[in-house]
């Protein structure tokens, strides 16, 4: 498949084009700023490497691809709008393109919590939600423009993230949460993204992942 990669320096984005590449596709990279792509990136597979803030570059980036997927997001508990803004930068040059499958990340609380979750769990949660408010509603408003778009959008929302190896093994439900899902490893979150591409079940729905 053809792939566009927004996000690409991020630890999730960089876990897709790693991923994504191995497996023979064309990967296109969109970064912030293309000095922070890996070496080794650069040399997975053949790709671009484009500044987001180049609106022209971005149409170019996603023409004629199969899928586009993002790791956009904030990187410390202060969000602002990042989330949302940059995402709607990606609708915008999906939608003046005619590419409609895209899959992005978000994260759990943004999610139903399971009705049979622990007491313990539903606590911890809360406090998390109360640490990371900022980040929790940006995303938030970042589901709300997925779900107004003309997208054929899929919301991965995985709990907290960890630097743990790729293991393909972990549960994901499809407009849920998995009960007692705690953590993933970031690259697992990608596997799971790669894995979506081709899933009709998730189209314009959210998908929790979870050990």
């Amino acid at each position: 498949m053809r792939l566009t990669v927004f996000g690409a320096t991020g630890a999730v984005g960089q876990e897709i084009v790693r991923q994504a590449s191995a497996a023979g596709h064309e990967v296109t990279a969109v970064v912030r700023d293309p000095s922070r792509l890996p070496d080794g990136l650069r040399d997975a597979s053949p790709h671009e490497v484009l500044p987001l803030s180049d609106v022209a570059a971005a149409r170019a980036a996603v023409a004629g691809r199969d899928a586009v997927l993002s790791g956009l997001g904030a990187r410390g508990r202060k969000a602002g709008d990042v989330a949302e803004r940059l995402t709607r930068q990606v609708l915008g040059a999906m939608e003046a393109e005619g590419v409609r499958r895209l899959l992005v990340v978000s994260a759990a609380p943004v999610g139903p919590e399971p009705a049979d979750d622990p007491l313990l769990d539903r606590a911890v949660r809360r406090v998390i939600g109360r640490v990371l408010k900022e980040v929790y509603a940006d995303l938030t408003c970042m589901e709300a423009a997925l779900a107004a778009s003309a997208t054929d959008w899929t919301s991965v929302r995985p709990p907290k993230l960890t630097n743990g190896p790729l293991t393909g093994t972990y549960r994901t439900v499809v407009g849920g949460t998995p009960r007692s899902g705690r953590s993933i490893a970031r690259a697992d979150v990608a596997h799971a993204m790669l894995a979506l591409v081709d899933e009709p079940a998730a189209v314009q729905q959210g998908v929790g992942v979870a050990y």
